[in-house]
């Protein structure tokens, strides 16, 4: 008993050197670990309340573009970007609300808000906010600054209507050789979705191309229209 007491005290001792060296590394790594779990915590529930929060204010935003209440409309849209850029609602609401201003008169504020989607957004919801500046800037005559626009690599899904959207710029320029050449590029873009599109055996890619068809006759027709269909 007394040989397992000396044993046992032994360990002891070695146990309590051990902590000593090591304890506050110890102590600090748990500390750290406690501070990371609760940290990701508050932050999904800050996420949460956020994305909450904007779903409000966005909905506010809907409700006003079907009243046709710019005041509401333009206060609903500067707080989800002000408070909530971050949030999907977001470029949501400003593309949401670039459309009812423009089309209520006000091309100016519609640019601010499709600004800010061009600059801020991510993926799809950053094309179309580029799209539909460069819409604006051709309808205005801002030939210049649209093709500075469209000049941006977009996403391979939007490739043919950049390129389009180009083509109408430099129609509208005069510059008909540089026109025809978007338009090419455009219909190239599309059948290269098209040729995934065939490589993929799924239904909706089968049914995407399909569903090209009348949009690929356009802008042929537009090729047409400039006396280069090739």
């Amino acid at each position: 008993m007394a040989a397992y007491d000396l044993e046992e005290q032994e360990q002891l001792a070695e146990i309590k050197a051990w902590w000593k060296q090591y304890g506050n590394l110890v102590t600090g790594l748990v500390t750290a670990a406690a501070l990371g779990v609760i940290a990701w915590q508050g932050w999904n529930w800050y996420q949460g309340q956020q994305a909450a929060q904007a779903s409000g204010v966005y909905a506010v935003l809907q409700k006003a573009v079907l009243d046709k209440d710019l005041q509401r409309i333009k206060t609903s849209s500067g707080e989800l970007l002000a408070k909530y850029g971050s949030s999907t609602y977001a470029p949501l609401g400003a593309l949401t609300a670039a459309k009812a201003l423009f089309d209520a008169g006000d091309p100016k504020t519609a640019k601010v808000q499709l600004g800010w989607v061009a600059d801020n957004a991510k993926d799809e919801l950053r094309e179309l906010g580029r799209l539909r500046l460069a819409a604006v800037l051709l309808d205005e005559k801002a030939y210049d600054e649209a093709l500075r626009i469209l000049d941006a690599k977009p996403a391979p899904g939007f490739a043919a209507r950049f390129a389009e959207l180009r083509g109408d710029v430099l129609a509208a320029q005069g510059k008909r050789d540089e026109a025809r050449a978007a338009y090419r590029a455009a219909l190239s873009a599309l059948e290269a979705n098209d040729l995934a599109a065939a490589g993929s055996k799924s239904r909706s890619t089968l049914q995407d191309k399909e569903a090209n068809a009348p949009y690929r006759e356009m802008l042929q027709q537009r090729l047409d229209a400039l006396g280069g269909a090739q």
